[in-house]
């Protein structure tokens, strides 16, 4: 039985920074999804991954990653990076959080996200809705380490059988679906809506 709905935030409430990446790469010249490339490179010990557990701070960050993509044959600046990552509220998916509130179940945001991160009111505004926030800044791991997934868990006082967990990374959604959860990649978010519907028997229109 169903008692939790997880959410990732960038890439599912809010539009993916890919698309802000995808747009820098094309002005500098760069190659397609090359930022993405330079994160997946030693996805665990990166600049990404030692800001996202706040093991280093922006300054650090923006060197390492300069110095990462320089190895991959492009200098980026990581301070361009960060100034990509503001995405926009996705209306429709904050109206299928409401309806998923509306109909009794517990709610966690899972963010892999930067200490001291913009702070904005429309962000906030979507927090607030949630039972529980999971931030990576925060607790110190990330998705997607198994521990992270967790701390959510133990949070909402469910067991991950109980949860549908929406992200729209599959090497997010890989772990969680080996603990047992019901997983979702969010491509679209009508297929999202769809997807969520039918796992929770909800209506979709």
């Amino acid at each position: 039985m169903i008692r939790a709905v997880l959410w990732d935030f960038g890439g599912v409430i809010l539009t993916s920074p890919f698309e802000a990446f995808n747009f820098y790469e094309q002005r500098k010249g760069l190659p397609l999804d090359f930022i993405r490339s330079v994160n997946a490179a030693n996805p665990h010990d990166n600049a990404w991954a030692l800001l996202e557990r706040t093991e280093i701070d922006g300054e650090e960050f923006d060197r390492r990653f300069a110095a990462e993509s320089d190895a991959l044959g492009h200098r980026v600046r990581g301070a361009d990076v960060l100034e990509l990552l503001s995405g926009e509220v996705r209306p429709e998916m904050l109206e299928l959080l409401d309806a998923v509130i509306a109909a009794g179940y517990k709610t966690a945001c899972l963010t892999n996200n930067v200490a001291g991160g913009e702070d904005r009111a429309d962000v906030r505004a979507v927090m607030d809705r949630f039972d529980e926030v999971v931030e990576s800044s925060v607790v110190g791991v990330r998705k997607p380490e198994v521990e992270f997934y967790e701390i959510a868990c133990a949070k909402l006082d469910v067991s991950p059988g109980e949860c549908v967990f929406l992200d729209d990374l599959g090497i997010n959604l890989k772990p969680a679906a080996a603990m047992g959860m019901t997983t979702i990649k969010v491509v679209t978010p009508d297929q999202a809506i769809a997807d969520l519907s039918a796992a929770l028997a909800m209506p979709s229109g």
